[in-house]
């Protein structure tokens, strides 16, 4: 097996896992016998455990704000494309296997010992302010609005994680609903 293979399936075992059941809880060990990928090869491609979760981590902020730009682009108008952010949130948190935030999880568990992992979820965070920034300035909202959107999409994922409910999504995309069209312009 290749390098780039055994790669793709130790991150594809991490992201199941560690999403799953939590980082912590999981060793090398259990990626090694989800990956198929030798232990000594685990090592040499991530030296250690907190390399592959931020690997893990950048590989799925990729896809998460791929899908998320993908369905919110499918909207013309600019005020229903940020509603559409909220949308998408209903349809990520009612996924089979869906367990809250991964950068938020990973925080909680390893944020305050771990400065690689939490500049991955700063970084992950940061640009999903930075795109609801873009989708208010191309709405002509005030700039103050992203920060609010943003606070409400991140209730919605905690509370959503929380509760096992899609719920959080609907009641956050009212009040942004509110939000945006209440704003000056």
């Amino acid at each position: 097996m290749d390098s780039a293979t055994a790669r793709e399936r130790a991150l594809d075992a991490a992201e199941e896992l560690f999403y799953g059941r939590g980082i912590q809880s999981v060793g090398m060990d259990d990626i090694r016998g989800a990956s198929g990928v030798s232990l000594k090869r685990l090592y040499q491609l991530f030296p250690a455990k907190e390399q592959l979760v931020v690997a893990y981590l950048e590989r799925r902020d990729v896809r998460w704000r791929g899908r998320l730009a993908a369905h919110v682009e499918r909207h013309p108008d600019p005020e229903e494309r940020i509603l559409a952010v909220f949308d998408w949130l209903e349809s990520w948190f009612g996924e089979d296997g869906f367990r809250g935030c991964a950068w938020i999880n990973s925080y909680g568990e390893l944020g305050a010992r771990s400065a690689p992992v939490a500049s991955q979820v700063r970084a992950h965070k940061g640009a999903f302010r930075e795109y609801l920034a873009a989708l208010v300035a191309d709405a002509g909202l005030p700039g103050t609005v992203a920060g609010q959107l943003f606070l409400l999409a991140e209730g919605a994922m905690v509370t959503a994680g929380i509760t096992e409910s899609t719920a959080p999504a609907r009641e956050a995309r009212e009040a942004a609903r509110v939000l945006v069209r209440g704003a000056d312009r």
